[in-house]
């Protein structure tokens, strides 16, 4: 089985590794999200993809989720010390040698999805891993921030990086613009993938900033609608709240409510074929079904991979299900 899986970072991950659990066998690829990438001391950062290549290589904090096991922060402290910054974005130090090898080879002349596989070397992650683009696409947040006298202040747009760990989504979030997205062009691999895939699935990821980056990229999006293969997507919201992170704040910037059932419509029966939710919200069945996407509520916590597991073989029943139709 071919299985194709759009993915941000922590929920993307920690939901690969459970389809891992549940289809060893299966030849999976991994469209991953480059929308949160960054420029940092001076080296590249792509951290939806190194979530996915720790997460599934054995290398992950597991209790953030994101950053290396055992990790220390010497290079950090140092850059402190001589005033350098942002020192709102923390860096480990084993974490730092996969951006200077990545910065190294792209100014070498790789592109990111060499560099990407050359790092997968290392980590084995057990899937392919290919970032959406090998163009640099950047999502920004418009916010107004508050004013020297409490009111407000400042109309700008910040890298989504510092909207989401400096500021922590204190401040409403107006626009949601990935810049640089409409020049972008797949990354090699990524068309091929989805036009050989047998089921395409939306993990548990952010719908604005992850997912719905990913699907920003020209010819994506109208890729997996023409595949002709079931696509099924897993709702991150459980009642009516992000199971993690901050979806909601992204979501009322694009004027979708943070439900799963405004989520599947947000996808919409055009891309979506099926989608689950949590038992909580099992009376939002009816609603998704009506928009035209065949909809079953199961438990998605992923409280551990088994968790998981059980989660990715619900996904996959259903798209067996939207087949047989």
């Amino acid at each position: 089985m071919r299985i194709v899986v759009l993915a941000g970072g922590i929920g993307g991950a920690r939901f690969l590794r459970g389809l891992k659990r549940a289809v060893p066998d299966a030849d999976i690829t991994v469209i991953g999200n480059t929308g949160d990438d960054i420029h940092l001391f001076g080296l590249k950062v792509c951290p939806d993809l190194d979530t996915v290549m720790y997460t599934l290589g054995g290398g992950i904090n597991e209790e953030q989720g994101w950053g290396r096991t055992d990790e220390s922060f010497h290079v950090k402290e140092e850059l402190a010390a001589y005033g350098v910054g942002p020192e709102w974005f923390g860096l480990g130090d084993r974490d730092f040698a996969t951006h200077i090898v990545r910065t190294q080879m792209l100014g070498a002349g790789f592109p990111l999805s060499a560099v990407t596989e050359a790092l997968c070397d290392r980590w084995q992650p057990g899937v392919r891993l290919i970032p959406m683009s090998d163009d640099r696409v950047e999502t920004h947040v418009a916010v107004t921030l508050p004013g020297a006298d409490g009111g407000p202040g400042e109309r700008k747009a910040v890298h989504f990086q510092e909207y989401w760990v400096r500021l922590r989504a204190s401040v409403p979030a107006e626009a949601v613009v990935p810049v640089g997205a409409e020049h972008a062009k797949p990354a090699p691999g990524v068309l091929e993938a989805v036009a050989e895939a047998d089921v395409i699935l939306f993990p548990p990821s952010n719908p604005v900033v992850s997912v719905g980056t990913i699907l920003a990229v020209p010819g994506i999006r109208e890729a997996i609608a023409d595949a002709g293969v079931p696509v099924v997507g897993l709702s991150p919201i459980v009642g009516d709240a992000p199971v993690r992170g901050m979806a909601d704040k992204v979501l009322a910037a694009v004027g979708v409510e943070a439900t799963a059932a405004a989520v599947a419509e947000h996808y919409g029966s055009g891309l979506l074929d099926g989608w689950l939710v949590d038992t909580v919200d099992a009376g939002s069945v009816e609603r998704v079904e009506a928009a035209g996407i065949r909809c079953r509520a199961v438990p998605l916590m992923m409280t551990d991979v088994d968790a998981a597991a059980r989660m990715a073989q619900e996904a996959l029943a259903l798209a067996e299900e939207v087949r047989s139709a």
